[in-house]
C-alpha cells in the first residue's frame, strides 16, 4: 500500500517475536558481525557494552580479546590529561565518531542515527528496518533524484542519503551461511532487535515460569 510517498513494508514472520520463542544466537552472532563490518563505518550502537554480548553472541574471552584490540579514549589521568587505552569489556562499544559534530561532518552534514533502539523507535520496526535494507531500486519513470540520493520505496519521500550498505557476499560469515543481501538484513535486524531489548528472552522466561507456579496452584 501506498501512503505519502512511501511503501509500507509486510509483515515478516519473526522467529524471536513469539510469546515462548527466544533468539537465535547463530543469528545474533552474524548479526554482530554485518554490524561491526558494515554498520559501524557511520552508525553507534551506545546503549550496549562488550558484556551485555556475553553468552548473546560471543563468549567472555573473545570478548575480552575484541575488545583489547580498540582503542578508547579515558582519563583523565593523575596530571589531568586524557589518555588512550585498550577498550575493556566493561566499555560500551565504540561510536564510529568522537562527537556529533564529527559525523556531521563526514557525512555532509547528516549525523548517522544511532541504532541501539532504532527497532523501538520505527513502526513495525523490525520488518521497515529489512524492507529498507532490502529494498533499494532504480527509481520510477517520472522520479528525479537529486546527486547523491538513492531511491529507496520503503523511506519516506524515496530519496535516501545512505548508499545500499549491503552486497551478496559483503561479509563471510564464520559458520558458513551465505551471505545474501536478504540473510546480512535478516541477521542485522534480529540483532538491532536485540540491542533495543536485550532482557526480552529472560522477561519470557519469567513469564512461563509465573504461569506455571499458577497453574501449578490453581
Amino acid at each position: 500500500a501506498l501512503s505519502d510517498d512511501v511503501v509500507h513494508p509486510p509483515a515478516y514472520p519473526w522467529s524471536h517475536l513469539g510469546f515462548a520463542s527466544a533468539y537465535d544466537c547463530g543469528a545474533l552472532r552474524r548479526g554482530f558481525q554485518v554490524y561491526r563490518q558494515v554498520c559501524a563505518s557511520c552508525h553507534s550502537i551506545k546503549q550496549i557494552h562488550y558484556r551485555e554480548l556475553i553468552g548473546v553472541t560471543h563468549t567472555k574471552e573473545e570478548l575480552i580479546e575484541m575488545a583489547s584490540e580498540v582503542e578508547v579514549v579515558d582519563g583523565p589521568n593523575d596530571s589531568g590529561e586524557m589518555f588512550e587505552r585498550p577498550a575493556k569489556i566493561t566499555d560500551q562499544i565504540p561510536s564510529p565518531y568522537s562527537n556529533d559534530e564529527e559525523g556531521r561532518l563526514a557525512n555532509g552534514g547528516a549525523l548517522p542515527p544511532d541504532l541501539s533502539l532504532m527497532v523501538k523507535a520505527r513502526h513495525n520496526g523490525q520488518d521497515y528496518l529489512f524492507g529498507l535494507l532490502t529494498g533499494y531500486c532504480d527509481p520510477p519513470a517520472g522520479k528525479e533524484m537529486m546527486p547523491g540520493l538513492y531511491y529507496n520505496p520503503y523511506f519516506p519521500g524515496g530519496a535516501i542519503a545512505m548508499p545500499p550498505p549491503l552486497n551478496d557476499g559483503g561479509v563471510e560469515y564464520e559458520d558458513g551461511t551465505v551471505a545474501t543481501i536478504t540473510q546480512q538484513a535478516k541477521d542485522i535486524v534480529q540483532f538491532l532487535n536485540w540491542c533495543s531489548e536485550p532482557e526480552a528472552d529472560a522477561r519470557k522466561k519469567e513469564g512461563v515460569t509465573c504461569m506455571m507456579v499458577l497453574f501449578s496452584v490453581s
